[in-house]
């Protein structure tokens, strides 16, 4: 092994299942023997909070080592982390087949595993996490969800903070009457017979918890364009991905919905249609994370290699099957937010690969953390370092000047947005969140 860990990087299963997993004693040596790693090589010092915050406990001890720091103050650092693998994809040079076999993420995941199995949770931020029966209860009421969580209804937005420690300042996703399943059913789309992909290829939309519940357009979008591409589409949604569940280290429920959800799926890749995700979050989760939390469920592994993120499927289809003709120029020019979930994939940056494919746009790319972090961007406690993260990205999506930011995490796309609003109230950006709504914006197939 050489270093700078040259060779492929090996993600080994978390095994969640075993004793020694929530042992305290031997979660405690081996933070401490990460975290000495990570204060020797000090190379992710601008990735998050986590890092910062490490090496500040080490350098303010009173040995200057880790042997300085108190255990009980671990947590700081595990509370700055969103999960977002960036250390373990693009920094770290330890990750295995590196000796030292270090995964700072899934290190971070044991440890709140661990603080759960003693009843150390957020009771809110874990029924923020139950997306499904979220979605489902407040689409029934969805112009009353709405105007309660309107940041400018003061009343009701202070009274949340109060009781429920949502940030009072946090933009929060809308509901719709009409799921993204619901519309798509009330207005089915077809193959286009003059495209070149034209009966290569079946495509099955997992909606996502998002996309159906808070952000139909970016699923309708998806579908119609794919329909224009000569791809038959149908959407499915059998429920959440479990990404909500995996960021308080619920582990046994993310296993629940990969077995319940890759069951449904597994059947349509019989019948030979590839599984594409709208979000970058489902993603990561089909693709990398479910398989390391349930490595014998042969459901998941296939799942996994039937997958492709929506920008990733349009890429794939412009190189071996070609684009139809028609496509317009999205005006004022587009600032691409890479989410990190999306980095995570490790297929590049399809995003704005696919945009680029657009003739006479201007694309720019922003490889910086949103901060967004899902409940992170949201509750009280870290909404303030949520913003402080991001704001090196919407400054950077301020600069280029466009008029579009648009984030494989819609999410993402939001947060920026009102980071940019605040840094300057003229700032005026186009409401379209997924980089998937320009290209169908371009085709003319939705407003």
């Amino acid at each position: 092994m050489r270093e700078g860990s040259l060779q492929a990087p090996v993600r080994h299963p978390l095994n969640w299942e075993e004793p020694d997993f929530l042992d305290e004693k031997k979660l405690d040596e081996e933070m401490r023997r990460v975290f000495d790693i990570c204060h020797g090589c000090r190379r992710c010092f601008n990735l998050c909070d986590s890092f910062p915050r490490l090496f500040d406990l080490v350098d303010n001890s009173p040995t200057e080592e880790m042997d300085g720091v108190k255990s009980e103050d671990f947590g700081q650092v595990v509370d700055a982390c969103t999960l977002c693998d960036m250390c373990f994809m693009t920094k770290c040079p330890y990750v295995p087949p590196h000796e030292f076999n270090l995964d700072f993420p899934h290190l971070m995941l044991r440890y709140r595993a661990a603080e759960a199995a003693k009843g150390k949770t957020h009771f809110v931020a874990r029924q923020l996490a139950e997306m499904d029966r979220n979605g489902t209860v407040a689409a029934v009421v969805a112009p009353v969800a709405n105007w309660g969580s309107d940041v400018k209804n003061k009343t009701t937005r202070k009274l949340a903070e109060s009781v429920a420690g949502i940030d009072a300042r946090a933009e929060l996703p809308k509901f719709n009457t009409r799921t993204f399943v619901m519309q798509d059913r009330g207005d089915p789309g077809f193959a286009n017979e003059a495209a070149p992909a034209f009966g290569k290829r079946k495509a099955l939309l997992f909606a996502t918890c998002f996309v159906n519940y808070n952000r139909p357009i970016t699923g309708m979008a998806a579908r119609k364009l794919l329909n224009h591409l000569g791809v038959e589409a149908i959407v499915e949604y059998p429920g959440c991905c479990g990404m909500p569940f995996l960021e308080q280290a619920n582990l046994e429920r993310v296993a629940a919905q990969a077995e319940k959800v890759s069951a449904a799926l597994v059947p349509y890749i019989d019948k030979g249609y590839d599984i594409i995700t709208l979000t970058a979050s489902c993603g990561l989760m089909f693709k990398f994370e479910w398989p390391l939390i349930v490595p014998k469920n042969e459901n998941v592994a296939r799942l996994a290699k039937a997958t492709f993120d929506i920008d990733e499927y349009v890429v794939d289809i412009a190189k071996k099957d070609g684009l139809p003709a028609g496509a317009k120029p999205v005006d004022g020019g587009v600032s691409v937010h890479l989410a990190c979930h999306a980095r995570a994939q490790n297929m590049g940056p399809k995003a704005a690969e696919m945009l680029r494919l657009l003739p006479e746009t201007k694309v720019d790319v922003i490889e910086r953390c949103s901060g967004h972090g899902g409940t992170f961007g949201v509750l009280q406690p870290t909404h303030d370092l949520a913003v402080k993260v991001g704001r090196p990205a919407a400054r950077t999506a301020a600069g280029q000047g466009h008029a579009h930011v648009v984030s494989d995490c819609p999410l993402a796309a939001k947060h920026l947005k009102q980071i940019m609003r605040a840094q300057d109230e003229s700032k005026v950006v186009s409401d379209t969140a997924h980089p998937i709504e320009l290209m169908a914006k371009a085709y003319g197939l939705v407003e």
